[in-house]
């Protein structure tokens, strides 16, 4: 098995422990034939993509503890769905994303471009 890789050909990063994130909740996003999200984009969510996604009929917030999730707050970092980035971006409301922790399979769904425009971790 071959180690997963980054937007960037990099070793893929953990996005985010505390929330556990990641489609399979190992902090990675990683993906997967079970996952047809392809929850593979590290984002760091902001109030203005929250209330977007709430109003696309994802409610990111509000707490499932039966599921293990207990809602984000602008600022956690958590592994997205590539097409909700998309669409986010073009209403104007993508979070900013870690490159190094975002799956190479991103890039079947959104821009390299766009991502590195939106990144957290370039200089």
């Amino acid at each position: 098995m071959t180690a997963a890789k980054n937007v960037l050909g990099g070793r893929l990063e953990t996005c985010c422990a505390a929330p556990l994130t990641g489609f399979t909740r190992t902090g990675k996003c990683e993906t997967g034939p079970q996952d047809p999200g392809r929850h593979v984009i590290c984002a760091q969510v902001t109030a203005e993509f929250l209330a977007f996604s709430q109003m696309r009929g994802n409610d990111l917030m509000t707490p499932a503890p039966a599921f293990d999730f207990p809602g984000l707050r602008p600022g956690d970092r958590w592994c997205l769905c590539a097409a909700r980035w998309q669409e986010a971006l073009d209403a104007g409301v993508a979070p900013p994303v870690r490159l190094t922790a975002t799956h190479e399979a991103a890039l079947e769904v959104v821009s390299l471009a766009d991502l590195k425009r939106h990144a957290l971790d370039l200089n």
